[in-house]
């Protein structure tokens, strides 16, 4: 699970290569519960004598816990630790990952993950497409609905001919090409789907990130700061990245530049 841990935390996320881990990791949670243990003992075991931590025998008995030990229940080492704490362990896990990527979750990054331009947009499929429109009704009106397979079969079409869109690597970079080629102004609807899927939050890290910004800035020396000072500053804190790129000198300029004031910079500024 680490590879979709850290995917999944990345701002540039990727919907294809998320949709594609999660169906790995659930598979191979799946392999593990039934075919697994023999491996994972092994390598306790092998941790253990390195640490020099006492590997207990697991055929040796031990009272059935949460028992009373008059019931006289016993049950063997093999037993609790397969059992009771290896399988229930990958069920939990699998039950969140469930719960994290429902069907209905599932369904719209399977419709979305049509937009990837690889390979000539082999996997584009106008009908999955088609139905993001119904999903998202409230963003397109009836007149849209009824008009974007059209739009979408004549995109495709398009984009597959044009050699400019064969450099695009994901839904990203394609949303920049539609620009600069002005195809999303002849494709307005596609250009939606595009900007749909870009700000879909497959994961909650960046609302993670955004929640402990919060804490930080908004302190309790800090808390009677008003909404659009905070929203500046919520914006530097959590793109402080971008920021660390730009020149001081030029942001001082463009701020002198808004309008004369009375007082001047000094000329290594100008």
């Amino acid at each position: 699970t680490n590879e979709l841990s850290n995917i999944l935390q990345r701002k540039d996320l990727n919907i294809v290569n998320a949709m594609e881990l999660v169906d790995v990791v659930k598979a191979r949670l799946g392999t593990m519960r039934e075919s697994g243990w023999n491996n994972f003992f092994a390598d306790v075991q092998g941790f253990c004598v390195a640490k020099s931590i006492l590997v207990p025998n697991m055929d040796d008995e031990i009272p059935v816990r949460g028992r009373s030990r008059a019931e006289g229940r016993t049950i063997t080492n093999l037993h609790h630790y397969r059992a009771e704490i290896f399988y229930v362990a990958i069920d939990k896990i699998c039950v969140e990952m469930d719960h994290r990527f429902s069907e209905g979750s599932n369904i719209i990054l399977d419709c979305f993950s049509c937009l990837d331009p690889k390979n000539s947009f082999s996997k584009f499929d106008v009908d999955k497409l088609a139905r993001l429109a119904d999903i998202y009704h409230a963003d397109f009106s009836d007149d849209d609905r009824g008009t974007i397979r059209d739009q979408l079969e004549t995109y495709v079409l398009q984009v597959r001919r044009n050699a400019s869109f064969s450099t695009c690597e994901d839904v990203q970079s394609l949303a920049m090409k539609m620009v600069q080629t002005e195809k999303h102004l002849v494709f307005p609807l596609v250009y939606k789907l595009i900007e749909l899927a870009l700000i879909l939050p497959v994961s909650t890290a960046s609302v993670e990130r955004a929640f402990s910004a919060m804490k930080i800035i908004k302190s309790k020396l800090r808390n009677k700061i008003n909404d659009v000072w905070f929203n500046d500053l919520m914006v530097c804190y959590t793109e402080r990245e971008i920021f660390k790129s730009l020149d001081d000198i030029d942001i001082i300029r463009t701020f002198t530049a808004k309008k004369s004031r009375k007082g001047h910079l000094p000329r290594n500024f100008i």
